[in-house]
């Protein structure tokens, strides 16, 4: 049967969408066949200490992180560290946020099908979250046919899967439904109004956030090709401008400062992403905002990330303790390491927070 967007006056008797939204990207981006995808993700969390600072894994609270959405052989190990660390042990319901490949979208937007298919299994909408969101009239429908070509929520949800598994055992009729959203375009008040809207969910310790986001993607196609050029840090496809916010490359013994040729491009995108990474860190969303108006940096989950770091500094009153509702990084690669201006990458970062 053809996809149809959902008429949200008419559900089912149990309040449930009609559709199921298929596997679009199984089989191309990742492995199609159930058995060689669960063996693929085992091998990949295998590579995941045990242990991370003394913390068993997953680590108990971790129910918000940030994790890639490129092709498993690209971000699939990466990624392997977040949901290695993801709490599900008490979660009800699973936000997931990503940002819109496939259109424009200003604003947010939720999706009109009643279960995700996996290899594995379908994952179940959550119809009354996103029932109760729709109607704050700030989200709109994500249009069918580009919530099934979309990928970054796709590729999260086998891993979904994967822990759901691990934490409940294999009745997936005891899976918690999920709640897809794509974020789209938004100031920094339109990420802090969004944020406002979704920190009751978050602050609710029976939900689990999911943060979809690549970083840095560098490259003639990305039309960002920063790179350190008479002394700065200067990107060719903006005609050679130098970004207003600047890594620091002095040498930390004598504070001398170094030739352009002695800081390769990937040390470049690195010191970009961390530039990023120490902002979210802090936890201040308008830091945060600052750091990518400044450099540019094209990390494509950059409005989902903002909108959680406006969630979480709305909730600023409800945490205790120092780094509780702060992100920690746990894992940085990137597909390639950059020396010419033809070369391309993207990097991929592993986050998770304790609430």
């Amino acid at each position: 049967m053809a996809a149809s967007a959902r008429d949200w006056s008419k559900n089912d008797d149990d309040g449930e969408f009609q559709e199921t939204r298929p596997a679009s990207h199984a089989g191309s981006w990742y492995l199609g066949n159930a058995a060689r995808l669960s063996s693929q993700l085992d091998e990949f969390m295998s590579r995941v200490p045990n242990k991370l600072d003394g913390k068993d894994l997953p680590i108990s609270g971790a129910r918000v992180i940030i994790a890639p959405h490129a092709g498993y052989s690209y971000s699939g190990s990466c990624a392997a560290w977040a949901y290695k660390i993801l709490d599900l042990a008490n979660v009800k319901r699973v936000f997931l946020l990503g940002p819109s490949h496939t259109f424009y979208l200003k604003g947010c937007a939720l999706s009109t099908f009643g279960k995700y298919s996996t290899p594995f299994g379908d994952l179940a909408v959550d119809g009354e979250a996103v029932d109760e969101l729709m109607k704050t009239q700030k989200f709109s429908p994500i249009p069918v046919e580009y919530d099934i070509q979309e990928h970054c929520l796709e590729m999260h949800l086998p891993y979904l899967w994967k822990r759901l598994e691990q934490t409940l055992g294999s009745d997936s009729s005891r899976f918690p439904p999920i709640v897809p959203v794509l974020v789209g375009d938004l100031s920094a008040d339109g990420e802090k109004a969004i944020g406002a809207l979704l920190a009751p969910y978050l602050a609710d310790h029976k939900n689990a956030f999911i943060i979809s986001s690549d970083f840095c993607h560098w490259g003639k196609n990305y039309r960002y090709r920063p790179q350190l050029y008479k002394g700065l840090v200067r990107d060719q496809d903006a005609q050679w401008a130098s970004l207003k916010i600047q890594p620091d490359f002095k040498n930390k013994a004598d504070g001398s400062e170094p030739k352009d040729a002695e800081v390769p491009i990937h040390e470049v995108i690195k010191a970009l992403d961390d530039l990023v990474m120490d902002s979210i860190k802090t936890g201040d969303h308008s830091d945060y905002y600052s750091i990518l108006k400044g450099t540019k940096n094209t990390v494509c989950g950059r409005h989902p990330i903002g909108v959680v770091l406006a969630a979480l500094e709305e909730m600023g009153g409800d945490q205790s303790g120092e780094s509780k509702g702060k992100f920690q990084f746990v894992q940085y690669q990137r597909s390639n390491l950059v020396e010419k201006q033809s070369d391309f990458s993207v990097s991929y970062v592993s986050a998770y927070a304790v609430l």
